[in-house]
């Protein structure tokens, strides 16, 4: 298929290994992750919630095993939309591809709004309750964040290799000041506890549920690490340094993750103050450590949403570019452009940021509606990595025994797909049959309407007269 832009411009390989590690642990974020996702895991299971987040991370490790021989065979930009256009066909990966889109549009503006703003506020004093405050501090973080990926990738790659130690620093050191301030400082006023204080259960829902709800810690947390793979025609090596650092990414967020639980949980002072307390984590560090130190974990855990917001803009970025130079985008022509003097998709990258600053406008008129949009990216993850691993499963010849890759699971690749199948299966009927998540599956449906819409007015028949479908770089391009 002839590419719909300029194909004699390619995006330059500059990302080495510990840049792409950064960019998979930076998105992944435990700092973030926890920091807005405990209070949540405590209320629905109790303090034993965070027994189910190695459970999220053996089978998220499973499904990134996977994805990673899948980046060493196809080292393209727009990873989940490549792979699953290459295993079944480019319909399926314009299905994938629209997800991923969503994922993109909704979750930036989602985090920078919900997430970042009201830390950025509270750690300069200012009115957290001002709504056109936070929508200021949201639009002046997501204008930087795609600038920085706009002026060139490297810069945006210095961000996140920065925010690699913030995060250790900011989360995990923390944790474990606070569980030593907690052992030297002795009973707490509620009598103190033990380690078998990590095994209290304390719900009102039915034990299923309840589980449920203890694992969206890690659920929620441990996703995204394949987008060091969207940044695959930029990397150095790709077939090798990417899934290696989608890999490495998984088990260290792993490793640090339970560190921090456990060292949060056990320096809980009062469970039931804890458990009411709308952000747990920031209770607990000012309880032991006073409100100079907890501001400061604040910054850490604020500047972690940024970087995971910059990283989140490459991504998105590289996706609309891969869609558009395969033609599956409106104005794909546009879409597919490089500038020469960046070496930056510029033109997905403004039309990336634009989608966001709508979807961050319609969220702060509409704020309970944004609620349900947060949510939906959420599912989004998961749905796109169900329909890859169905796939992988069908389709796996297609890619592993037709070409190099750097990274490959042999024999063991089947069965580690059937396990990873049935856990993200299992993960995706968990959140898209729950009640509390029907207004976010109503949205997705809802993109995906729209995405149809296009695909009936246009695309299909774009596909039959050959002016889009799928475009391999040159040989050179892609290893």
């Amino acid at each position: 298929m002839p590419a719909v832009g300029n194909q004699s411009s390619t995006l330059p390989r500059v990302l080495r290994r510990f840049a792409l590690f950064a960019v998979a642990f930076s998105i992944v974020s435990i700092t973030t992750g926890i920091f807005v996702n405990y209070g949540y895991g405590l209320t629905q299971l109790g303090p034993a919630a965070v027994w189910l987040w190695p459970v999220v991370v053996v089978g998220q490790f499973l499904l990134t095993l996977v994805l990673a021989e899948l980046a060493g065979h196809v080292p393209l930009a727009g990873a989940a939309y490549q792979w699953a256009a290459r295993l079944v066909g480019p319909r399926f990966g314009y299905v994938v591809g629209a997800l991923g889109i969503v994922y993109t549009a909704v979750g930036v503006p989602g985090i920078m709004l919900v997430g970042m703003a009201p830390l950025v506020a509270t750690v300069l004093g200012l009115d957290t309750t001002n709504g056109r405050l936070l929508v200021f501090v949201a639009v002046v973080a997501l204008l930087v964040a795609y600038l920085l990926n706009i002026v060139r990738v490297q810069l945006a790659a210095q961000v996140n290799n920065v925010a690699v130690f913030a995060e250790i620093i900011g989360t995990v050191v923390l944790s474990v000041v606070v569980f030593a301030a907690w052992v030297q400082s002795g009973p707490t006023p509620d009598g103190g506890h033990g380690l078998d204080f990590l095994f209290t259960v304390s719900s009102d829902q039915p034990i299923a549920a309840a589980l449920v709800g203890g694992a969206l810690i890690g659920i929620f947390t441990l996703v995204g690490f394949e987008a060091a793979a969207d940044l695959g025609e930029e990397a150095v090596d790709a077939r090798r340094s990417v899934p290696r650092a989608m890999i490495a990414s998984v088990l260290v967020s792993g490793v640090l993750g339970m560190v921090a639980l456990v060292g949060f949980t056990l320096a809980i002072p009062d469970l039931p103050a804890i458990t009411a307390s709308p952000v747990p984590l920031a209770t607990i560090a000012e309880y032991w450590l006073g409100a100079t130190a907890t501001g400061v974990f604040l910054a850490v855990v604020a500047f972690s949403m940024f970087a995971l917001a910059v990283v989140a803009a490459a991504a998105g970025s590289r996706l609309l570019f891969a869609m558009a130079r395969d033609g599956m985008l409106p104005f794909s022509a546009t879409l597919a452009r490089i500038h020469p003097a960046t070496g930056t998709p510029l033109p997905a990258l403004v039309t990336s940021l634009v989608l966001c600053l709508a979807l961050l406008g319609f969220g702060a008129a509409f704020g309970d509606a944004f609620g349900v949009l947060v949510g939906a990216t959420a599912i989004v993850p998961y749905l796109i990595y169900l329909l890859t691993l169905v796939a992988y499963v069908g389709r796996r010849r297609r890619i592993v025994d037709a070409g190099e890759g750097g990274f490959r699971l042999g024999a063991a690749g089947l069965p580690i797909a059937v396990a990873a199948l049935v856990w993200i299966l299992g993960v995706t009927l968990a959140l898209t049959t729950s009640d509390a998540f029907y207004g976010a599956d109503m949205v997705i449906l809802g993109a995906l309407v729209l995405a149809g819409l296009w695909y009936v007015a246009v695309l299909h028949r774009r596909l039959a007269d050959g002016t889009a479908g799928i475009v391999t770089p040159e040989p050179e391009e892609a290893r």
